[in-house]
């Protein structure tokens, strides 16, 4: 069931977005050459500690074992923190998310280990371009399939692929409500948005083939080809004009 929030809920859900906007940055700010990924989890939960009644939505979800998904080069999302040093050239996608007075906000970001390579920052920016394409077509009184192809055109007119094995989400009191929120389809199709329904919005966007593996650890999603992948995620809520990201500083 596709759950319409009231004003007040989605005041609530902006504090949580927000909270997650100011530790990403945090997170993002960190990314360095020698930085171990863990490391910028124990950033993470320091930096979320600072507000009380806020934790991690992420740890201990179905058993993951972190409070932040942190993917690098083909590993598309849900790459579990670990010693693994990045280096120069690398890029990282950072997921985080956060419940607050009982209600979540979600939000991812890829960015460069130091200087990165033209094609590793063409692919992150066509991803980042890629959100912003979907959120501008989330309005009240279009439907779900106008988000995913916008998200679609936009990625593939520049010879990349967006993942079709993982997609958005509903998001409120749970982190995955209704509906699902693929980054493909066709405009016109699918249910009706309305104002007051709360989004996940997050294209992942492949330099190859859209098709995934998953790692051996039953967490890790990885490109089937190795290609690099780039992920940007917002929580948004549907409005009668622009939706309203939520999650922001």
């Amino acid at each position: 069931m596709i759950i319409i929030k009231s004003a007040e809920e989605i005041a609530v859900m902006r504090e949580a977005g927000r909270i997650v906007a100011i530790v990403l940055q945090k997170m993002s700010e960190a990314v360095k050459p020698g930085i171990e990924t863990r490391q910028l989890n124990d950033l993470a939960e320091k930096e979320l500690g600072r507000w009380n009644g806020a934790k991690a939505s992420f740890k201990g979800y179905k058993g993951f074992p972190a409070s932040i998904c942190a993917s690098v080069n083909e590993e598309i999302v849900h790459g579990i923190p670990c010693n693994r040093v990045l280096k120069e050239g690398d890029i990282i996608s950072l997921d985080f998310g956060v419940i607050y007075k009982g209600f979540q906000g979600d939000a991812a970001l890829t960015v460069g280990v130091g200087q990165v390579s033209l094609e590793a920052a063409r692919l992150m920016e066509a991803a980042r371009a890629s959100l912003v394409q979907g959120i501008a077509a989330a309005r009240d009184g279009g439907n779900l399939g106008d988000i995913g192809a916008a998200v679609q055109s936009y990625v593939e007119r520049r010879g990349y692929s967006v993942v079709r094995e993982y997609s958005g989400h509903g998001i409120g009191r749970e982190m995955h409500e209704d509906p699902l929120v693929p980054n493909f389809g066709s405009k016109g199709e699918g249910p009706k948005l309305k104002e007051g329904m709360t989004l996940a919005l997050e294209p992942m966007v492949n330099a190859g083939d859209w098709k995934t593996r998953q790692n051996a650890n039953g967490w890790t999603v990885h490109t089937v080809d190795s290609s690099l992948s780039a992920h940007f995620e917002h929580t948004i809520a549907i409005r009668s004009g622009e939706a309203e990201i939520l999650t922001v500083a």
